[in-house]
């Protein structure tokens, strides 16, 4: 499985986003399964429609509450947690409470590669991300 970034999607749906035609051609192209989370379905979803993309947000909704695009992941207590310690312990760096979630999350089901343009994924270490470049 591959994890999905808010930045993945986001450039997925919206045409004027510099990463779209990568990120199209790329999800177009990729035959393994996804997954993304709550907080990062939260965060897109609330990025779409503050960015006045209020369509694309409930096209993605729909998408992926039904998880025919990827498999949804609602974090745990524990999960919220730890994601916590991680923001805590990691105040040096510019990642968000999500950014920070998604490393839990990631670490914690062994996923080896992530979807996103977000430049703070390539900081945890443990990942690598699609599509390379």
């Amino acid at each position: 499985m591959i994890f999905v970034d808010t930045s993945a999607w986001f450039a997925r749906v919206v045409p004027t986003d510099p990463h779209h035609p990568t990120a199209f051609q790329w999800t177009a192209a990729n035959e393994e399964r996804l997954i993304t989370t709550d907080y990062v379905v939260d965060e897109t979803l609330t990025l779409l429609r503050s960015r006045g993309h209020i369509t694309y947000a409930l096209s993605l909704g729909e998408l992926l509450f039904s998880e025919s695009i990827a498999d949804l992941h609602y974090l745990t207590p524990d999960e919220i947690l730890a994601a916590w310690i991680v923001f805590r312990d990691y105040s040096d760096k510019d990642w968000s409470f999500t950014d920070a979630t998604s490393k839990v999350v990631i670490e914690k089901l062994g996923l080896r590669q992530a979807f996103a343009f977000d430049e703070h994924f390539r900081q945890f270490g443990s990942v690598e991300i699609v599509p390379a470049g």
